[in-house]
């Protein structure tokens, strides 16, 4: 199966949230006891939550955590302040359970998974070729799917970890909406104003040689190997109607090239934050997703993510565990 027909099975076989469950969460949010609107956006939530796990009392009972790690050879441009040896180092913190997503996860009892999809092989420099050829793009997609098709969760949380990644999501999501690199690109890892420069040049050079693409193409001649698994995992949660927590700017542009490709394909999803990225809050407007925190975290893997899912988490026990004004025998206000 090409990914293009992943996708397209995914959108038949779930073609949208439970209207069921949808109408018991919002009833039930509407009469527990709480001042009518009190816990609005939260509700909205629980509600988005009750949806896709198709039950009427939304918990998030199993939480995962999936990272996909992967090199790229833009990266020898100078586009981030740290070398690509350091992608190796990061993998073996989030696998010795001694990174900051590792620590989150835990705190969360989530499990954490991390899945190499090309660290220490970079893709191709995407300024002046294609950043993978089809086989490779279809090989880290079906990794992408694979590691979610057997995964026993409630609610989903995907990340990403690659020096150089920050540009080439950049590249993407100019590709996806349009604008110039000096619209997507922000400063990454912390490069200076060198490195800002050059990270535009490396962009807007990619964006002239790939020219109007379809989405899937673009993720394709500018993206990475874990960002194209990123998209295949989150069609395959979507195939599986499992709600996804989007982490920052790199997980969401890779993951806003299915809903390019096939709109209405990141209904599951919500907005975990929004990062200090200034690409990422345009990205979250055009996809017409409001981030649950804002609190300029520019780290990636998972890590805002999954500090947003104690928002989700409560949101969910709010409604669910709490009782309605019917239950105590109390006449609700009018």
């Amino acid at each position: 199966m090409t990914p293009l027909e992943h996708l397209q099975a995914a959108m038949a076989a779930v073609p949208g949230p439970d209207e069921s469950a949808v109408a018991a969460v919002t009833e039930r949010s509407s009469s527990v006891l709480r001042p009518a609107g009190a816990f609005a956006r939260l509700d909205e939530v629980a509600i988005w939550l009750g949806g896709w796990q198709r039950r009427p009392d939304p918990l998030v009972r199993q939480a995962a955590v999936v990272i996909f790690g992967g090199d790229h050879g833009v990266a020898a441009q100078g586009v981030s302040a740290y070398p690509a040896e350091v992608t190796v180092a990061m993998a073996g913190a989030i696998t010795g359970g001694l990174a900051t997503s590792s620590a989150l996860a835990a705190a969360h009892g989530a499990p954490l998974h991390f899945v190499d999809v090309g660290v220490g092989q970079p893709t191709e420099d995407f300024s002046i070729g294609d950043a993978m050829d089809a086989e490779r793009f279809a090989a880290s997609w079906h990794v992408g799917r694979e590691a979610i098709a057997g995964l026993d969760t409630d609610l989903l949380i995907i990340g990403e970890l690659g020096i150089g990644n920050t540009t080439a999501a950049a590249a993407v999501a100019a590709g996806l909406f349009g604008g110039t690199a000096a619209d997507w690109v922000g400063l990454g890892t912390g490069v200076d104003d060198d490195g800002l420069a050059r990270k535009r040049t490396v962009v807007d050079a990619g964006l002239a040689r790939v020219g109007s693409a379809d989405p899937l193409e673009v993720l394709r001649c500018l993206g990475g190997t874990e960002l194209v698994a990123m998209a295949g995992a989150a069609t395959e949660a979507r195939r599986r109607s499992i709600p996804v927590l989007l982490d920052g700017f790199i997980a969401t542009s890779a993951m806003a090239t299915i809903e390019r490709a096939a709109p209405g394909a990141l209904d599951h999803a919500l907005a975990g934050h929004c990062s200090a990225e200034p690409g990422h809050r345009r990205l979250l407007a055009a996809l017409g997703k409001q981030p649950l925190l804002d609190l300029d975290l520019r780290l990636g893997e998972a890590s805002g993510a999954l500090v947003a899912l104690s928002v989700v988490t409560s949101a969910a026990a709010a409604v669910t565990n709490v009782a309605t004004f019917a239950d105590l025998e109390v006449t609700e206000p009018s």
